[in-house]
């Protein structure tokens, strides 16, 4: 057995501290070396203890979050995990700190509400077996002009979970205003989809939203499961649609890849492209391999560029990815398997 993740708890409240601290301590695998209430404290507790991994407030005093954790990435890179409000401010900035380079987010619960901090102790352990982060800043990648791409008939599923918001900027930012249907599940507490819908949106070339139940798959609009209570799943051939049904977790999700790509399988056939990016755990490889079995071209993230090499794994060990690619090429890959020329309808 490996030693247990070693962590460092970041918070200026004593009671989150100790919330966190027993919720992690009562994993064998995990073992709180230490506590900090800002992040001067923490910069001396980083110094001296050489935790594996930092869970780290984002509202603090003397030096917010976000100041911390860019000096974290840019002096010593290793696996933060932030602990954020659960509003919209707290949204945007946990957003931030996810492009800065942090490994993943949990809301902070409400009082006698543990439930965000289920899985904190295994966002952990995925984090120490992950190292530093590889990746910086998601750097804006222009779209191609839409003259070059003349779209098709396919729509495209997406699935991905911790570290999928690097991730999926990197491949919507390749897509042009006139995109091909696409949606997407990713892993994320239920007040950042909207969040991070909207910073989609206003970074991307083609319309991103929330996906609302009944909107139509339109080319050109991008629709992003809201994270909470409700699955999406896209139904009605004959006028596609999102639908988001209420239905207990799958793979211990809600919303769940394997929920979305079951429905584009049915719905889509080989009218599809199914793509499985970084993730912790197997949400969405059996999906992927019905898409797969039923006509649809299907991509996974490659190890390399996986900030956790877990969903796109098990997808390939089943036999469900057609191809691995390394995340800058997935984009642009989408786009040719989804574009007329592809498809005899030009």
């Amino acid at each position: 057995m490996s030693a247990p993740a070693r962590v460092l708890v970041v918070d200026d409240s004593p009671t989150m501290r100790g919330l966190i601290t027993a919720i992690l301590n009562s994993d064998p695998e995990v073992n709180v070396v230490g506590q900090a209430g800002d992040a001067l404290e923490a910069r001396v507790a980083i110094k001296q203890l050489n935790p594996d991994v930092v869970t780290l407030d984002i509202e603090m005093p003397n030096m917010n979050g976000l100041e911390f954790l860019e000096k974290i990435m840019r002096l010593r890179p290793m696996p933060v995990i932030m602990v954020s409000a659960m509003t919209h401010q707290g949204a945007n900035a946990t957003l931030a700190a996810l492009e800065i380079g942090a490994f993943d987010c949990v809301g902070k619960p409400a009082p006698g509400d543990v439930r965000p901090f289920m899985d904190l102790a295994e966002k952990v352990k995925a984090a120490a077996r992950s190292g530093p982060r590889r990746n910086g800043p998601t750097p804006f990648i222009a779209a191609s002009p839409a003259a070059e791409y003349r779209v098709g008939r396919k729509v495209v599923a997406i699935g991905s979970s911790t570290g999928g918001v690097e991730a999926l900027i990197a491949v919507l930012q390749k897509f042009p205003q006139n995109c091909p249907p696409t949606v997407i599940t990713q892993h994320m507490p239920s007040t950042f989809t909207k969040s991070f819908a909207e910073r989609l949106n206003r970074i991307c070339a083609p319309v991103v939203q929330e996906a609302t139940d009944g909107a139509r798959l339109e080319i050109g609009r991008i629709y992003l499961a809201p994270g909470g209570e409700r699955h999406l799943q896209v139904v009605n051939p004959s006028a596609p649609c999102c639908r988001l049904i209420e239905k207990e977790p799958v793979n211990g999700h809600r919303p769940s890849v394997d929920v979305l790509f079951d429905s584009v399988a049915d719905l889509a056939g080989r009218n599809a492209v199914g793509v499985i990016l970084t993730g912790m755990g197997r949400d969405g490889a059996a999906g992927l391999l019905r898409m797969r079995s039923a006509g649809a071209r299907t991509i996974g993230q490659n190890e390399k560029t996986c900030v956790v090499y877990g969903m796109p794994r098990v997808a390939h060990e089943m036999g469900a990815v057609e191809q691995q690619l390394p995340l800058g090429s997935i984009g642009e890959e989408v786009l040719k398997l989804t574009a007329a020329r592809k498809e005899g309808t030009e």
